[in-house]
C-alpha cells in the first residue's frame, strides 16, 4: 500500500515538473529575445540582459516569425526561442524566415525550408549576388540559368525562368524585363503590362512609375498611363505623395499629378511615417506633408523613418533621431541599420550588437568585450 502512494506521490512530481518545464518553455517562446555578443560569441538574452541561449555561436539575427537565424563555423541554422535548434548550422547561407519559410543556400544552389527544417524546396537555383530569396505575397522569384522566374510554397514554377531580371510581387503584380523591356505580370505569369517601357519602378499605392525615352510616368494596374512620361526622376508613392525631378529640382506630386510641393530641394525621398527625407545643399533634412521644416537639413546622410526613429549620419558617426528632430541616439556609431521591433543593430569600432531604446528614453547595448 505504502509503495502505491509513493509511486502516486512521484508520478504527481514527475508531472508537476513536466508541467513546469511546458510553462517555462510557454514563457520563452512568448517573451522578447535580443541577440546578445559577448567578446566574438552570440547568444540570447532578455531585455534586462538574463541569459537564455548562452554564447556560442559566431553570429546571430533578430528573431523572425519565431525563429533566429545564427551561424557557426561558417554555417548557417535556426534556433527557436528556448536555444532548441530546429535547424542545425549546416547551410553556406540562409535568409531570415518569411511567410512561413526560409531561403537556403548550400553548394551554390538556393532551395527553401519550412520551420521544422524540412526542406519543401530542395536546393537547385542559381546564386543571386545581393539578393537573397524569400516569399513575397505568396510567390517566390528565382532564377537559373541566368533566368527568372517564380514559383509558390509548394516549390511549383508558376511562372518558368524565362525572364531577364524580375522583382518581388508587389500589389499582385511583379516587374518583369526581357530584351531590354520591362513590364508587369500577374500571378498566373499573364502579362498584364505589356514590355515596352525602358525602366519600371513596382506598384506602391495602385501605381507604378515607368519611364520611357529619358523620362518618368505613371500608369495604374491596367496598363493606363495616369500621367505621360514627362519627369526626369522619380520615387515611388507612399502615404498618398510621391517625389519628382524637373530641371534638377525635387519636389511632391498626388495621384491626380497635382503639385503639392514644389521642386526645390537637391533631392527627396518617399514619405514614411509622415515624413520625408530631403536634401538640400548637400545636407539631408526631413519635411512633413505641408512642406514644414520639421528636421533642419544638417545631416551628412539620413534613412528613412521605422519606428519613429530615423537614422542619421554625421561627421561619418551614426545614430538616431525622432520626429521632432531630437537626438535619441547622439551619432557615435560607425553605422547602424532600421528599428526592427524594437531593436537595431548597430556598428562601433568594427564590431556588430544591437541596441533597444526603452520607453524612458534609456539606451541599452547588448554586448560585452
Amino acid at each position: 500500500m505504502n509503495n502505491f502512494k509513493t509511486f502516486k506521490r512521484m508520478k504527481k512530481i514527475v508531472f508537476l515538473i513536466g508541467m513546469m518545464g511546458l510553462l517555462w518553455a510557454t514563457c520563452l517562446q512568448a517573451q522578447k529575445l535580443i541577440p546578445y555578443r559577448k567578446g566574438d560569441k552570440w547568444g540570447f538574452c532578455t531585455p534586462d540582459k538574463k541569459m537564455v541561449v548562452q554564447p556560442k555561436y559566431d553570429d546571430a539575427w533578430s528573431f523572425s516569425e519565431g525563429l533566429a537565424r545564427v551561424e557557426l563555423n561558417y554555417k548557417y541554422g535556426f534556433i527557436d526561442k528556448t536555444g532548441k535548434e530546429i535547424v542545425p548550422p549546416k547551410y553556406d547561407y540562409a535568409s531570415n524566415f518569411h511567410e512561413g519559410l526560409a531561403g537556403v543556400k548550400l553548394n551554390d544552389k538556393w532551395g527553401f525550408i519550412d520551420k521544422t527544417g524540412k526542406e519543401i524546396v530542395t536546393p537547385k537555383y542559381d546564386d543571386q549576388t545581393f539578393y537573397a530569396p524569400h516569399f513575397h505575397e505568396g510567390l517566390a522569384r528565382v532564377i537559373l540559368n541566368d533566368k527568372w522566374g517564380f514559383i509558390d510554397k509548394t516549390g511549383k514554377e508558376i511562372v518558368p525562368p524565362k525572364y531577364d531580371d524580375a522583382d518581388d510581387f508587389s500589389e499582385g503584380l511583379a516587374r518583369v524585363m526581357l530584351n531590354d523591356k520591362y513590364g508587369f505580370i500577374d500571378k498566373t505569369g499573364k502579362v498584364i503590362v505589356p514590355l515596352k517601357y525602358d525602366k519600371a519602378l513596382r506598384f506602391s499605392e495602385g501605381l507604378a512609375w515607368v519611364k520611357l525615352s529619358g523620362k518618368w510616368g505613371f500608369i495604374d494596374k491596367t496598363g493606363k498611363e495616369i500621367v505621360t512620361p514627362k519627369y526626369d526622376e522619380v520615387w515611388n508613392f507612399q502615404e498618398g505623395l510621391a517625389p519628382v525631378e524637373l530641371n534638377r529640382k525635387y519636389g511632391f506630386i498626388d495621384k491626380t499629378c497635382k503639385v503639392i510641393l514644389p521642386p526645390k530641394y537637391d533631392d527627396a525621398v518617399s514619405f514614411y511615417e509622415g515624413l520625408a527625407k530631403v536634401k538640400l545643399n548637400g545636407k539631408w533634412g526631413f519635411i512633413d506633408k505641408t512642406g514644414k521644416v520639421i528636421v533642419p537639413p544638417k545631416y551628412d546622410r539620413a534613412w528613412n523613418f521605422q519606428e519613429g526613429l530615423a537614422p542619421v549620419e554625421l561627421n561619418r558617426k551614426w545614430g538616431f533621431i525622432d520626429k521632432t528632430g531630437k537626438e535619441i541616439v547622439p551619432p557615435k556609431y560607425g553605422y547602424v541599420w532600421d528599428f526592427q521591433e524594437g531593436l537595431a543593430w548597430v556598428m562601433l569600432n568594427g564590431k556588430k550588437f544591437y541596441i533597444k531604446i526603452f520607453p524612458d528614453g534609456k539606451v541599452v547595448e547588448y554586448y560585452e568585450e
